[in-house]
């Protein structure tokens, strides 16, 4: 994703905060900008670790407390990787997104787009009483680095 892209979250989500009477406080908008500097797969740890790189001093629950806020108005998606894994990416406005498959030996998380999922979801969602809203596919397996090490 490029910068762009990233700054336009950034601002869209302190712009729908402030307009759901959230207060958009500087270590919130510390995590936001840490959020954007990441991007995909991330967790509330990776977080703290950048912005501890970058000088900042937000303890881990603030961290925490606004990815549940992000979370509950979709701001971010969240999705578990096993094992107690949860991770979080920007939720873009647009409603585009990916789906992740993970090495279970070495925890690497890739993403992946797939046109025939989508439409198989799509489909899906057609022949059943459901209306599908959202979806989060998570793949697991071995990655190549793994499957050839000793």
């Amino acid at each position: 994703m490029d910068v762009a892209t990233t700054q336009r979250w950034a601002s869209e989500t302190l712009a729908v905060l402030s307009a759901a009477g959230h207060r958009n406080s500087a270590p919130r908008e510390e995590i936001i900008q840490a959020i954007d500097r990441l991007g995909c797969s991330i967790t509330a740890r990776g977080i703290a670790d950048d912005l501890r790189a970058h000088g900042s001093t937000v303890g881990l629950a603030s961290i925490y407390r606004t990815l549940e806020l992000l979370d509950r108005l979709g701001l971010v998606q969240r999705f578990e990787v096993g094992e107690g894994g949860t991770r979080y990416e920007p939720a873009h406005a647009g409603g585009e997104h990916h789906h992740h498959i993970v090495c279970d030996s070495c925890g690497k998380v890739e993403a992946f787009e797939d046109d025939a999922l989508e439409r198989a979801i799509s489909h899906l969602s057609a022949q059943t009483d459901f209306a599908v809203a959202a979806h989060d596919v998570t793949l697991h397996g071995e990655c190549a680095q793994c499957r050839t090490a000793p």
